[in-house]
């Protein structure tokens, strides 16, 4: 990860400094709370939620200049109209005027853009609600009937069997990859078991990959389907769609539930799984076969892992064992379901 902002009169960390403050903002709140994510900056008012983007380049994105900042804003508030529009409510640039004086929307020149949303509670996100114990089986009913909605009127991907089938081979080898590099202390035993299951079961299963790729259920997608995304309002809402890749985003609509499903059991609830799936089947009709939905469970598994992982590449070294455990969670969460194939 690089960090290229050409604003070296305003660097990251000075904006970051003035936007915690409350004077910064139009509504003056009495507080603002500031949460820092490996990709922004978010800044929580009572009312409101702040996103700034790092100016950061890594291999999969590039928001090192201002104009991609922008451009990224934008896009996340277009692409997020489907399934969040009552908490997507624009761009907001963070100006500098003649005289040096900084504000949230002001006159001057911008110096940086931000996302504006409505903050939700986060007691209603459905992360929030398997830790305290409130998510019930209707709310995530609803919210698979939203999803199901949402992947209903979403453009199908042309794509071929054969090409859909190398997609998946191709992915499952980038994991391979990364997850059997020794220096992540991963025991390659694990490695090659989950993933040797996981070629296998392409060949196994070829016709019905081939059939999900012919009938049009790979679509373009959420492409981040995490609980800590899913709000369980009435109606419910689906936030932080992925906008900087739309190849992140095309998938089959099942990948996308079983991957749901798979963090909701990691975090206690894999109940989750069958009222995803039974609502999802009642409002579309799309009975995906259960060796595609254990498939793309213990495929999931692995892309987590594999983003794990990764962060020891570019996080503190003092962080390394957290992701270290994170990555051998996901994997062994991926060999109780090859172990229940």
């Amino acid at each position: 990860m690089t960090t290229v902002d050409g604003a070296l009169a305003w660097p990251l960390e000075r904006k970051v400094a003035l936007l915690a403050r409350p004077d910064c903002y139009p509504e003056r709140p009495a507080r603002v709370e500031t949460i820092e994510t490996h990709m922004s900056w978010v800044f929580l008012t009572a009312t409101r939620a702040y996103k700034l983007k790092k100016p950061v380049r890594h291999a999969f994105l590039d928001y090192s200049t201002l104009a991609a900042r922008e451009h990224y804003c934008r896009e996340e508030v277009r692409v997020n109209q489907p399934l969040a529009a009552s908490v997507y409510l624009g761009v907001e640039a963070l100006t500098v005027d003649a005289d040096g004086r900084a504000a949230l929307g002001g006159r001057g020149t911008p110096i940086e853009w931000l996302v504006v949303m409505r903050r939700l509670p986060a007691a209603c996100l459905l992360d929030a609600a398997i830790r305290a114990g409130t998510a019930t089986r209707p709310a995530v009913a609803a919210a698979a009937e939203r999803l199901a909605e949402f992947y209903r009127n979403a453009a199908p991907v042309t794509l071929s069997g054969e090409a859909y089938r190398r997609a998946c081979r191709t992915r499952i080898e980038e994991n391979r990859a990364v997850l059997g590099d020794r220096a992540h202390g991963l025991a390659p035993t694990l490695v090659a078991q989950v993933h040797d299951w996981l070629t296998g079961a392409l060949e196994r299963e070829a016709a019905a990959f081939a059939r999900r790729a012919e009938e049009g259920r790979i679509v373009d997608g959420h492409g981040d389907l995490r609980p800590e995304h899913v709000a369980l309002e009435t109606p419910p809402v689906v936030i932080d769609r992925l906008e900087f890749d739309r190849n992140l985003r095309l998938l089959d609509a099942v990948e996308e539930l079983a991957f749901l499903a798979m963090e909701c059991e990691r975090l206690g609830a894999p109940w989750v799984r069958a009222v995803l799936f039974d609502a999802y089947t009642r409002a579309t009709g799309d009975a995906a076969p259960e060796a595609l939905v254990r498939f793309y469970t213990v495929h999931r598994a692995c892309v987590r892992a594999r983003l794990a992982a990764l962060h020891t590449v570019d996080l503190p070294p003092a962080t390394w064992p957290k992701w270290r455990a994170r990555a051998r969670e996901y994997l062994e969460l991926a060999r109780a379901h090859v172990s229940g194939a």
